[in-house]
């Protein structure tokens, strides 16, 4: 998995459905425990819904039966383990709309792997496997891997969580084991405070209740899962937030003045470089007010040019080109943040790193910092502990990181905040990191770009945990 892709994704699920965006593609992820069928559940999605030409069928069938889980399981040792250990995609669509498909891991050590994957969705699907539970029990236990991978995708901000109730027509009563397994999820999202989308009962190996519905079966007369997927909202870009803008790459003109390309008129004009990236929150346009962070350096965005490299103006999720009005030292990794007409002082950090009291530019709209209290996901096999120096990685600026103080980890059998000395690996909690360097972090729940980071192992340079800033 690459850093780059840890990155992660979200917007609040509530609100009138009026407003939602069904007609975009919806990149949605399933997850859950192993062997849940998974893979099986997406190849009967793909082959349902005639997405799989025949002579991709005709390689996944093995004396007469067609393997679904081979549709997405591709790598070798998938094929040979019969698990899934990398992020499957695969790509579909109905008359309603597009879709974009990651199959995640379900083993616990490729929880990193699930992470990549939910960090870019707009909806999560967590399978539950009804014959690994004791579905005669009306208060059943949930699985932890079913747990843990709800817990994720809710703490990444997934808008849209459902949950997939599979392999019920292996099971003597149906209708009792789906009514006591949806009680068992109903508290437990209750208790987590996960906004569930729906509860379907599905065959992912006989196709029920999956693309076409199966009334009656397991007591269930919903939607279908494909039906109820194609109503979910994708995730809404950051428009109406202050402008953030993360320089991923920086076009120096060429030795005329001009620009490098003949269609980059903006800087053929101004004879100056232009800053290129994504733009993370609001939107930027001629005129704008900017200050460059770090630093603190002002200055008025002169053009901008969009993908294609024509000028106008660029909103969040989409790629843009900024000249600015005079020349500033800006290198790959600042931020072009818009102004204000006040900030507030950077709280002070108490670490191992020398620095001077310092305070946030008083123009900044998104103040730097460098304290930050955080929930992180810890993925690495060696434990979270104090004390220790992580590389982190915000937008595309890289940070030293030391981990000040763990306050808390969350149980998740019981969802309880519990103390904690130590985070070990796929653990879940409450972090305070100290940085080397000031940056324009902002809680998640506000800005799911400007809120997250990803903490890398110094020396063995393995992605180590997600962070988002609380």
């Amino acid at each position: 998995m690459t850093t780059t892709e840890l990155i992660a994704a979200s917007a609040d699920p509530t609100g009138a459905e009026a407003t939602f965006d069904t007609q975009s593609a919806l990149r949605f992820i399933t997850c859950g425990s192993v062997d849940d069928g998974k893979s099986t559940l997406i190849g009967r999605l793909l082959v349902d819904s005639k997405a799989v030409l025949q002579d991709h069928l005709a390689g996944v069938t093995r004396s007469g039966e067609t393997d679904l889980a081979l549709l997405t399981d591709g790598l070798q040792a998938e094929r040979e383990q019969g698990i899934t250990i990398d992020v499957a995609y695969r790509y579909f669509s109905t008359e309603a709309r597009k879709f974009i498909i990651g199959d995640a891991p379900g083993h616990e050590q490729y929880t990193r792997n699930m992470v990549t994957a939910a960090s870019q969705a707009d909806a999560a699907v967590v399978l539950v496997d009804a014959t690994k539970l004791d579905w005669r029990n009306d208060q059943l236990a949930l699985l932890p891997q079913t747990r843990r991978h709800a817990l994720l995708a809710h703490l990444l901000r997934v808008p849209s969580i459902v949950f997939a109730v599979n392999k019920l027509d292996a099971v003597e009563d149906a209708e009792l084991a789906f009514a006591h397994i949806r009680g068992a999820l109903a508290r437990f999202a209750q208790a987590a405070g996960i906004q569930v989308r729906g509860t379907v009962p599905v065959s992912a190996l006989k196709g029920w209740n999956v693309v076409e519905p199966h009334p009656g079966w397991a007591g269930y007369d919903g939607d279908s899962l494909l039906q109820l997927l194609e109503r979910l909202p994708v995730t809404p870009r950051e428009v109406d937030l202050p402008l953030a803008f993360p320089v991923q790459w920086v076009e120096k003109p060429s030795a005329d003045g001009a620009a490098a390309s003949a269609g980059a008129t903006a800087s053929s004009e101004h004879g100056r470089r232009v800053f290129w990236g994504r733009v993370a929150a609001g939107q930027v346009a001629p005129g704008t007010s900017v200050q460059i962070q770090p630093g603190g350096r002002t200055a008025v965005v002169a053009q901008v040019l969009d993908h294609a490299r024509r000028p106008g103006n660029v909103a969040a999720g989409h790629s843009a080109g900024i000249v600015l009005d005079r020349e500033l030292d800006v290198s790959r990794g600042d931020w072009i943040v818009a102004t204000a007409a006040a900030g507030a002082p950077a709280p002070a950090a108490q670490d191992d790193f020398a620095f001077d009291n310092e305070t946030a530019a008083p123009t900044a709209a998104w103040p730097a910092t460098r304290t930050l209290s955080t929930t992180i996901a810890w993925l690495d096999d060696e434990p979270l502990l104090p004390g220790r120096v992580y590389w982190a990685l915000h937008g595309h600026r890289w940070v030293k990181a030391k981990v000040q103080r763990i306050v808390e980890r969350v149980d998740i059998h019981t969802l309880a905040a519990e103390a904690a000395t130590q985070l070990d690996a796929n653990a879940i909690g409450h972090v305070e990191l100290a940085l080397q360097e000031a940056i324009p972090a902002a809680p998640f729940t506000q800005s799911r770009t400007l809120g997250a980071l990803i903490l890398v192992d110094s020396a063995s340079q393995r992605t180590a945990g997600a962070v988002l800033v609380r």
